[in-house]
């Protein structure tokens, strides 16, 4: 959204306590979702991301999609980072999940000595897809992925988290609440 310049306002919710109009405008009842000025949803990620960018793209991101790459990443790659992460709600072994994960990130790390970026030489929509996943798998023990032969990728993980597009999108807003009819205030 924020690379297309596409205006929208910013709703933070707190999962354990989901508001009736989160509720009624995705029954995935999951984040993030995005309701349209027509009434129109869009509750996936990817999909955001592709109505924004299609609208307007001035950084070509979309000519930089590796679909099969982003299917890993959000499929074999997301269910480790998952079992890794949290522990308490799956089963298994998370240092197997660990090492699971860690094989795509391999492949993400030769990928990067090619290119610098996932889709090329700048970044695009492949990086913006994957780099929160990897943020999130960094974040988990960051000593220990700190510690790990991925010269590349630290190196790109890094320059996305202090970019100046990162840095403008990584607010702390509060969380939203809904304003109950009985506490709107008549105009003066």
């Amino acid at each position: 959204m924020a690379v297309s310049g596409t205006r929208y306002e910013l709703r933070e919710v707190d999962l354990r306590a989901k508001p009736a109009e989160m509720l009624a405008a995705s029954a995935k009842a999951t984040v993030p979702v995005l309701v349209l000025p027509d009434g129109e949803v869009i509750d996936e990620s990817l999909d955001i991301m592709r109505w924004a960018l299609r609208r307007r793209d001035p950084e070509t991101w979309l000519e930089r999609e590796d679909a099969a790459l982003i299917t890993v990443n959000d499929g074999p790659f997301k269910d480790d980072l998952d079992g890794y992460k949290y522990t308490d709600r799956h089963k298994g072994d998370p240092i197997a999940h660990r090492e699971r994960a860690l094989n795509f990130l391999y492949e993400i790390e030769d990928r990067l000595s090619n290119f610098g970026q996932l889709g090329g030489s700048v970044r695009g929509f492949t990086d913006a897809a994957i780099m929160p996943f990897v943020r999130q798998f960094a974040a988990v023990n960051r000593e220990w992925f700190g510690s790990q032969p991925l010269h590349n990728l630290h190196s790109w993980l890094g320059a996305h988290l202090q970019s100046p597009l990162f840095k403008s999108i990584m607010m702390a807003p509060g969380v939203w609440a809904p304003v109950e009819p009985s506490k709107v205030h008549p105009a003066l």
